[in-house]
This record gives C-alpha cells, structure tokens and sequence, in this order.
C-alpha cells in the first residue's frame, strides 16, 4: 500500500511538472507576440536622403551569350565522311 501511495505521488508530480512546463511555454509564447519584429539598428535612419548606402552594381545574366543566327550551313558530306567508321581490311 505504501508503494502505491509512493507512485501516486510521483505520478502527480510528474503531471504537475509537465503542467507548469506548458504553461511557460504558453507564457513565452504569447509574450513574444509583444516583442518588436525588427531590433534597433545603429544605422542612419532610412528615410534621411543623405544616408550613405552600399552601390549597386549591374551584372547581366546572357552577357557570354552570342547570337549564332544567321549560321551558312557547313558542308555536310565532308563532315559525315569524317566521322564514320573507317572499313575493316580482309585478310
């Protein structure tokens, strides 16, 4: 009987623990729904036109891009022939 008693106890302790966890847990997370998105930076302030700001560079993405049209057709026959297998000698 005293065991069970003990166990008890543990049980509820363990459910009391688990109880004061998630209620910190809602706690933190309501509170930090208060807390501003953004941090104070010691930056100028973004609408001051004189602020200095980083530049801009421009890179453009099809720059090693080449046009290949109008292409003269190369030789065909010439290119095929060089290419193709070569006939076995018989012996």
């Amino acid at each position: 009987m005293l065991a069970l008693s003990g166990a008890k106890s543990a049980a509820s302790a363990v459910g009391e623990h688990s109880r004061v966890i998630w209620l910190l847990a809602f706690a933190a997370s309501a509170l930090s729904g208060c807390m501003p998105a953004t941090t104070h930076m010691a930056s100028a302030d973004p609408a001051d036109p004189a602020a200095k700001v980083a530049t801009i560079g421009y890179r453009s993405t099809i720059a090693p891009y080449t046009s290949l049209r109008p292409a003269t057709p190369a030789p065909w026959r010439g290119r095929n022939e060089a290419v193709t297998p070569q006939p076995k000698q018989e012996r």
